[in-house]
């Protein structure tokens, strides 16, 4: 009764106008830069934190999120109508989705990467509003040291789900936790590692790093490498199923939405994973796996709901235990913290009405996505026809102008342009930021529950060992990081992101 309570109180608050509309905008926001390859949700996100500066909390979250999930569905035109994901989790799509539209199938592709994400949207925003407040209750019994130990797994988590190298995504989490250590000591009240400059006395610009790290590095790395986009259909008709394309997308969409619901909680990038791992399932289950590659409707089906349900469960230990899964859930903590909101279980008892009104409204953004996206196929296409270099110049005025918003402070301008700067040598390098971004936000929170804990012990280090939910996360981690450097383990890795890439 408390969970169809819970949920009336969601419904109330997502459904004020207010929040109606944003969550349009998120969703429509979502889809256009899902559409145009290149920019992707993290980039898109971490532009506009600075304007939810000025929203209320529960909107801007909302919006966030609408981009988020959105994303994922204008990820799949990209990947159908001239084989370019706009998302890295819509790749598996390309491969069956382009060749459904080379049989002119191009709208019946559609049509199934929308019904599929829809129902996947559908069942894992009901999972989320069914475990999360169990786990809840469980994170409100965590102490210092569970905390400690969980964000370590966390941590190790997104270096065992990192793109490439181990060792190149381990190094990337030193980095974020060393930039997390800038700024005031929290019991001691000295300056680290400012450089003298008192601007940095609060730490480092939370906005200013994720813009750069991942707005302006995506744009001078699309700047180098823009190719001409061509449009494999000028006119996309025929969005709907045949009676046989529709039976034989029913089981892989139930497969998929399952695999993806229990894999977008795994810190580093589920959704991307979860992709991956349906399609892999749905040609080792077909009766006709040599059709994959060629148009096969499971192609198509399973790794999209897969994706859209490992976006939405993404978001279970982010508003259950204050740990994001992935890069654009530690932006949404970045919003959180702006809105003076402290990430948590605290959230669920404290704010029921924010907690439960970004769950209802995951179910209204995907009704949105669903009714919106097929009828506006056609401004999608035409908007794949935009070159990339009158978009740029747009973009960078608007992040500029959004980050110097939040401090109208000019070192955060020169933060981006560093972090912009750091970000593209790190992708020349081929090491993946998202970890970075993760130690950054995680590492603060990491000191202060180390510190709490071994203060509250006396010193003692054990105490880390001697409990008994903090030990077992920690064996969690030490497992994760062993069957990680295992050569068969790192052999089968390496193949999994080469063929991504």
């Amino acid at each position: 009764m408390d969970l169809f309570s819970n949920l009336a109180l969601g419904f109330a608050t997502a459904a004020t106008l207010d929040n109606l509309l944003f969550c349009l905008i998120g969703v429509l926001l979502g889809t256009l830069i899902g559409v145009l390859p290149g920019i992707g949700a993290t980039a898109t996100i971490a532009m506009l934190l600075p304007i939810t500066f000025q929203l209320e909390p529960v909107s801007s979250l909302i919006m966030l999120a609408g981009i988020y999930y959105g994303a994922q569905y204008g990820g799949s035109t990209t990947a159908i109508l001239i084989n370019m994901p706009g998302e890295s989790s819509s790749a598996v799509t390309a491969i069956d989705g382009y060749q459904m539209a080379r049989k002119g199938r191009a709208g019946a592709a559609l049509a199934i990467a929308a019904l599929g994400s829809f129902f996947a949207g559908t069942v894992s925003t009901f999972l989320v509003a069914i475990f999360a407040p169990p786990l809840t209750d469980i994170a409100l019994q965590f102490g210092a040291a569970e905390y400690f130990s969980l964000m370590i797994v966390g941590l190790v988590s997104s270096i065992a789900l990192a793109h490439g190298s181990v060792v190149k995504a381990l190094a990337m989490v030193a980095l974020g936790l060393l930039l997390g250590l800038v700024g005031t000591d929290i019991y001691t009240g000295t300056p680290r590692f400012t450089l003298g400059i008192r601007e940095y006395a609060d730490g480092l610009n939370f906005v200013a790093l994720a813009v750069g790290v991942f707005g302006v590095a995506e744009i001078l790395r699309n700047l180098e490498g823009e190719s001409t986009r061509t449009v494999l259909v000028a006119k996309v008709s025929g969005l709907l199923t045949s009676r046989q394309e529709f039976k034989e997308m029913i089981a892989p969409v139930i497969r998929g939405t399952a695999i993806g619901s229990a894999l977008g909680i795994l810190p580093g990038g589920g959704a991307i994973l979860a992709s991956f791992a349906s399609y892999t399932v749905e040609k080792r289950l077909s009766k006709t796996p040599q059709e994959f590659g060629k148009g096969a409707v499971a192609g198509v089906a399973g790794p999209e709901s897969a994706n859209n349900a490992g976006a939405q469960t993404s978001f279970i230990p982010l508003l259950t235990l204050g740990i994001p899964a992935n890069p654009v859930m530690a932006l949404m903590i970045g919003a959180m913290i702006i809105q003076g909101i402290v990430p948590g279980p605290n959230v669920a008892t404290e704010q029921p009405a924010l907690f439960w009104g970004i769950i209802a409204s995951m179910w209204i953004g995907n009704l949105m996505l669903v009714i919106l996206n097929l009828p506006l196929i056609g401004l999608w296409v035409k908007l794949l026809t935009v070159p990339y270099y009158v978009l740029f110049p747009v973009i960078m005025a608007f992040c500029s102008i959004g980050v110097y918003s939040v401090n109208t402070n000019v070192y955060d301008l020169y933060a981006v342009a560093f972090f912009g700067f750091i970000g593209y040598v790190l992708a020349k390098l081929r090491c993946e930021p998202a970890p970075l971004l993760l130690g950054f936000v995680l590492g603060p929170l990491l000191e202060e529950n180390l510190r709490r804990a071994m203060i509250l012990s006396r010193g003692d280090p054990t105490t880390f060992v001697t409990r008994p939910i903090s030990a077992t996360l920690l064996a969690i981690a030490v497992a994760v990081l062993i069957v990680v450097f295992l050569p068969s383990v790192k052999k089968k890795r390496e193949e999994v992101f080469v063929e991504e890439a």
